[in-house]
């Protein structure tokens, strides 16, 4: 069945740092959404948003990002691994909306330099996701030991991550549409 209004699922890369190899997998990611029928997507650079780092929540809240959470109807949140977490900026724009995350789906990508993928900064952001309001998909992509992945440019060295990244984007595909129905047909009682 066709959707009326495609599916609008941004990618957030969760990083500001100078060299951040996660832009090239958030950047895959990205275009793989981009290929499929029936979706939008764009790339989320939280580098690039002005949130002031003095207040919090709703006090800094960007309006083109609100809106586009708004819109989205789900989100992947590509997330590099520090220290066994996960980015404190990435904490400070995740937590700047709050209403525009309730009922949506999210899928997260983790990053690292080492073996786990990120596995360690991802298992710490599941409870901040589901404060939010966002459904949690039962997959995630990890890049491990991302620095032989891609090259210096961004190209993908290991295709084996297609069908791993195919898999997760079908589970929040068929996640977006499921509770997209929910927001719209079914009454919270």
């Amino acid at each position: 069945m066709a959707e009326a209004c495609p599916l609008f699922i941004p990618v957030i890369l969760g990083t500001t740092r100078r060299g951040r190899m996660s832009i090239h997998a958030a950047s895959l990611v990205t275009s793989e959404l981009a290929r499929r029928a029936g979706l939008e997507t764009e790339l989320i650079d939280i580098a690039k948003l002005p949130l002031p780092t003095d207040d919090a929540g709703g006090a800094i809240k960007d309006k083109g990002f609100a809106e586009k959470m708004n819109r989205a109807d789900a989100l992947v949140i590509v997330s590099p691994e520090y220290n066994h977490g996960y980015s404190g900026l990435l904490k400070h724009v995740l937590d700047s909306c709050l209403e525009e995350y309730i009922h949506k789906a999210v899928g997260i990508v983790g990053v690292s330099a080492g073996p786990f993928g990120g596995t360690r900064g991802i298992q710490n952001l599941l409870p901040v996701m589901r404060e939010l309001g966002l459904v949690t998909i039962f997959w995630d992509v990890n890049f491990s030991s991302v620095q032989k992945v891609f090259d210096g440019s961004g190209g993908l060295l290991d295709s084996s991550f297609l069908p791993r990244i195919d898999k997760f984007l079908k589970e929040l595909i068929w996640m977006a549409k499921t509770l997209r129905h929910g927001r719209e047909n079914i009454a919270l009682e």
